[in-house]
């Protein structure tokens, strides 16, 4: 049975607003990606060497990166051989198999959060400004109002301009508290305030927003050691997770970020904003193959509940859509 009848079958029996906001919010990557690659498999007869050297064109120009796309195109040429595979639109199906096998290579590592059942679940996000953080946070405590936690936001990023402003506009739109200092205040402190409130008030989720500048990473890497410092001291164990924020319209440069704040900190997963809003969300497979970092969620659109828990199998399904529903 071919990985396409296989997805068909499983999404078939799971189909449900998730896999159609997948679906949606890959439109443009499943146009430029699936688009060529389904002009390559009708312009050759048979897969041959110049078969796979523009496969591999395709695939870079998706921001797949390209020791993933060398790992996935060898790994493809191993397959067709194997299967004994000659006709091109067989292939299609095989390079969706890879693209699920690469992300779930490696290290067992969880896209779920890791939330606390009895007690306090602080989370520490970090990430570039401009790249969506905050609105992250705040679709992040909706998702966890919807469930019921009580849920605390931590205003941390007291040097951008308007940062503290933004994070209580959105406290007050889903309706949670923001602990706040004045602009300029040691995000240490402002950290500790809000254990403290979290505590007194029991809530279940404390949400950390933290600086984006990284013109000075050893000045950034000492200030998130302060903040880790003082939640650790308070909560041991904490934090629980520390997120890292990324643009997906910005592809490559994506990937460099990622790599800076793995650096600097210990990243436990990846948040890809605005992947409805790029031709190149193959940059998912490009991060957790090169930085075995699970990708945790993934922005599907402007929505509150756009922001959606990143599936690898409804991510493939999103970039063969067509290809899988044709299937009989």
């Amino acid at each position: 049975m071919s990985f396409f009848k296989k997805l068909k079958e499983k999404i078939t029996k799971s189909t449900d607003a998730v896999t159609e906001k997948f679906k949606e919010g890959l439109t443009k990557t499943r146009d430029n990606f699936s688009g060529k690659v389904n002009d390559l498999v009708a312009r050759y007869r048979k897969v041959d060497e110049d078969f796979f050297e523009e496969l591999e064109e395709i695939m870079i120009q998706a921001d797949i990166g390209f020791d993933t796309v060398m790992k996935l195109i060898d790994e493809l040429k191993m397959e067709v051989k194997r299967r004994n595979i000659q006709d091109p639109q067989e292939v299609q199906s095989v390079i969706s198999e890879k693209l699920v096998d690469i992300y779930n290579a490696g290290e067992e590592q969880s896209s779920k959060l890791n939330i606390q059942e009895n007690g306090l679940t602080v989370i520490l996000f970090v990430g570039v400004n401009g790249v969506g953080k905050t609105t992250t946070i705040g679709k992040l405590s909706y998702k966890f109002k919807n469930e019921g936690k009580k849920v605390l936001l931590a205003a941390g990023d007291t040097f951008r301009a308007g940062a503290i402003e933004q994070l209580e506009v959105w406290g007050e739109r889903v309706g949670v508290d923001v602990i706040k200092q004045a602009e300029g205040s040691d995000p240490a402190a402002v950290m500790y305030d809000a254990i403290q409130a979290a505590k007194s008030r029991k809530a279940d989720v404390l949400l950390c927003d933290t600086a984006g500048r990284l013109q000075n990473k050893v000045n950034l890497m000492k200030e998130l050691e302060k903040v880790k410092r003082v939640i650790e001291k308070e909560i041991p164990g904490a934090p629980h997770e520390v997120i890292l924020v990324l643009d997906a319209t910005t592809g490559q440069n994506a990937l460099i970020q990622a790599k800076t704040f793995k650096e600097v900190t210990n990243v436990s997963g990846i948040v890809l904003s605005k992947l409805d809003g790029t031709a190149k969300g193959g940059i998912v497979l490009a991060i957790r193959n090169e930085l075995k970092i699970p990708v945790k969620f993934v922005g599907l659109g402007e929505k509150m509940d756009d922001l959606q828990e990143f599936d690898a199998e409804r991510y493939v399904y999103g970039l063969f859509a067509d290809q899988v529903e044709k299937t009989e």
